[in-house]
């Protein structure tokens, strides 16, 4: 096998295969290296793939029974919460079901290795299925530069292998991205997070029956408030899968440094608490896992995503959003892994590698929805971190509910005058107006 490849990919997630698929359709030579022994093996848990490039990769995977996602997203619910109340936004539509799908629940393990075989399928049946390779169980130890700093190829095991380019899609500790210089070192704890998940299984008929699911249905169900992070910075999640549900928390560095609390006792307490008891109740935790996560503030990105013969695309590059409406990475992280592989490729024909011409791959990005949402909803990130927002806004909310849900045999109060006092209580009017201010300009 010729060890000069087109292009050489750094990681096996969803990144780097949304890459290596897009330079296998085009009939590249590519290598990818995975540091786990299969693609998936270090993501034991998972969450929601929103949008739909999912089928620009894999046309019609929806019509494939061993498909790599569990269930598409047919329910979405917003929950407030206080620690005994649980106040949620439900919506549920037949348009989710229409195909290609806006969103589907995956666990990592198991969908990760299932693109890597779709990718290897399209491999195979090109003109350079001898010369592409998909390497896993190998440790990529630096990047390999040439004289005038130009990346040519990576050092693995002791031995080099070359490529005209390099996509770094190597996750969130993004090491190969800070040697090559185009992230600090040390990257402060309040732009970081800590994400902590259990997959609890259930007979899969319980797990429809107690989600209310059909066929292929699922929900995504979002958290915040005391109820969910105990007044840390964060929030909760629940997402049904085939025959178990993810549920977890993702909380802020600092926030949960400065509590003195742990992720893992934070989860117990969310999960003890009733409106999530209930749904967990008679499952059996499966899997657990915990990482580090962006909190979607572009001061954490990397200087730059491009260099002299590299590409960096993925968590590598820090694209993840939490706005609000939906944690968003993994749609991030498959569209920039597309762009990169085009941009690789436009560079291998024009033979140019230059950061001059591969900055074509920043204006590609820039003009996705992906730099376009992460710009435009900065101030909806700011918002929804600020300390109202996961205590005061949810405990009114929480308040509200109480009051206006119960019905006694006394008079009753009108809805205004239930949201004036509970405000009160809560809130300053002019600090209240403010935040609606600020959420309604940024969302």
């Amino acid at each position: 096998m010729d060890e000069t490849f087109d292009c050489i990919i750094v990681g096996g997630g969803v990144a780097g295969l949304s890459a290596a698929m897009t330079l296998a359709r085009a009939d590249a030579k590519f290598l990818l290296v995975e540091r786990g022994e299969w693609s998936g093996a270090k993501n034991v848990s998972g969450g929601v793939l929103w949008g739909r490039d999912l089928a620009r990769l894999v046309p019609d995977y929806w019509a494939d029974d061993d498909a790599g996602f569990e269930r598409y997203v047919a329910h979405r619910r917003l929950t407030f919460m206080d620690d005994g109340a649980a106040f949620s936004l439900d919506f549920k539509s037949d348009h989710f079901a229409e195909t290609p799908y806006t969103g589907v629940t995956v666990l990592r393990s198991r969908f990760d290795a299932w693109l890597a075989g779709k990718v290897q399928e399209v491999v195979d049946a090109g003109a350079h299925a001898e010369d592409s390779l998909l390497a896993t169980d190998v440790l990529v130890e630096a990047i390999v530069r040439d004289d005038a700093g130009r990346a040519v190829g990576i050092r693995a095991s002791g031995e080099e292998f070359h490529g005209k380019v390099v996509i770094l899609a190597e996750g969130v500790n993004n090491l190969l991205t800070r040697q090559v210089g185009l992230q600090d070192a040390y990257v402060p704890a309040d732009h970081l997070a800590v994400g902590v998940k259990e997959v609890v299984r259930f007979p899969r008929t319980v797990l429809e029956d107690r989600f209310q699911l059909s066929g292929r249905g699922g929900m995504s169900n979002e958290f915040v408030g005391p109820g969910a992070t105990d007044g840390v910075e964060g929030g909760a999640f629940l997402y049904t899968n085939t025959d178990s549900v993810s549920v977890g928390l993702v909380l802020g560095m600092k926030a949960l440094r400065a509590a003195r609390k742990t992720p893992y006792d934070l989860l117990n307490r969310f999960k003890q608490h009733p409106a999530v008891a209930d749904a967990l109740r008679g499952g059996e935790v499966d899997e657990y896992s915990a990482k580090v996560v962006s909190m979607g503030d572009m001061r954490v990105m990397p200087r730059e995503i491009y260099a002299d013969g590299l590409l960096v695309a993925g968590e590598a590059a820090n694209l993840v959003l939490n706005a609000g409406r939906a944690i968003q990475g993994m749609d991030y992280a498959m569209r920039s892994g597309i762009l990169a592989a085009e941009a690789a490729m436009e560079a291998v024909r024009a033979n140019d590698t230059s950061a001059t011409f591969l900055k074509s791959y920043r204006t590609a990005l820039e003009n996705s929805y992906v730099m376009q949402d992460l710009r435009g909803f900065q101030q909806a990130v700011h918002v929804l971190h600020d300390p109202a927002m996961t205590d005061a806004v949810p405990r009114m909310a929480c308040d509200f509910g109480r009051e206006f849900f119960t019905v006694d045999n006394r008079p009753t109060r009108k809805a205004y005058q239930i949201l004036r006092d509970v405000r009160k209580e809560h809130m300053g009017f002019w600090d209240l107006v403010k935040l609606g201010t600020r959420a309604g300009r940024a969302l």
